[in-house]
């Protein structure tokens, strides 16, 4: 699917990270961050008047560090922490963290499975299967029946790419992005997202809502307006969003 060149003066740029402007890693602390890509997001968030976000499910904490010495406007764990400036303040009171007895079951399951990562958001948990993937549908369905007995109101169930994470409910990617566009510098832009997930539907879903772009990476999915088959290919295409008009397919 092709993409038509993007006006930089009407546009915002709102990126996943894992999987999307990085290369998936065998777990999220093994994840390198190019050389150059600092620079392109820089250039790029300059030429998009400062309308350009991290939108992850990663903590802003985190991303923070792992692009530092470098901040960006930011959407954190999956909608519950919003930065609509790189500078500002965090605005994070979306929900409360997870019941304890949840995340103790949660990570009891990790601790069971050798390999298995088990990773502690505060608003969510995620349990990581990428080194033991012969184990995957057992932790799956260890966190299904782990979290029957809470009341289903309490939590969520997100499935990615070799992780299951649980979470507060009320928020998501698409109602963080919905908010985001209405703080400057976003305001009145169109929006172009871009995830490679299924926890990135929920952003796609509210493209229309602001004429934007859903972007997807890797994999096919209904009714995204293009596709970059690697993340390789989105710092290809940032690159030259950062120097000239952009144009992919």
């Amino acid at each position: 699917m092709p993409l038509e060149p993007i006006d930089l003066h009407k546009a915002a740029i709102l990126l996943d990270v894992d999987g999307t402007i990085l290369d998936i890693a065998p777990t999220p602390h093994d994840v390198q961050v190019p050389e150059t890509l600092r620079a392109t997001l820089t250039q790029v968030s300059h030429r998009v008047g400062g309308a350009l976000a991290l939108v992850s499910g990663r903590p802003i904490g985190d991303l923070d560090f792992i692009f530092a010495p470098m901040r960006l406007a930011a959407v954190g764990g999956h909608g519950a922490e919003i930065r609509p400036t790189p500078n500002g303040g965090m605005f994070g009171q979306r929900a409360t963290s997870l019941d304890r007895d949840m995340k103790r079951a949660l990570a009891q399951i990790a601790s069971r499975h050798e390999c298995v990562g088990f990773e502690d958001k505060g608003y969510s948990v995620a349990l990581h299967y990428r080194l033991a993937l012969d184990q995957g549908l057992d932790v799956v369905d260890e966190v299904f029946r782990a979290c029957k007995p809470f009341p289903p109101s309490s939590y969520e169930l997100l499935t990615g790419k070799a992780v299951i994470e649980v979470k507060s409910p009320g928020f998501d990617k698409g109602t963080a992005v919905r908010e985001l566009m209405t703080y400057p510098p976003f305001t009145g832009r169109m929006p172009v997202f871009i995830g490679d997930d299924t926890t990135d539907e929920a952003a796609f879903a509210v493209m229309p809502e602001f004429d934007g772009l859903a972007i997807s990476v890797g994999r096919k999915v209904l009714g995204v307006s293009a596709r970059f088959q690697t993340p390789h290919d989105v710092r290809q295409w940032l690159e030259r969003l950062g120097t000239e008009v952009a144009a992919a397919s």
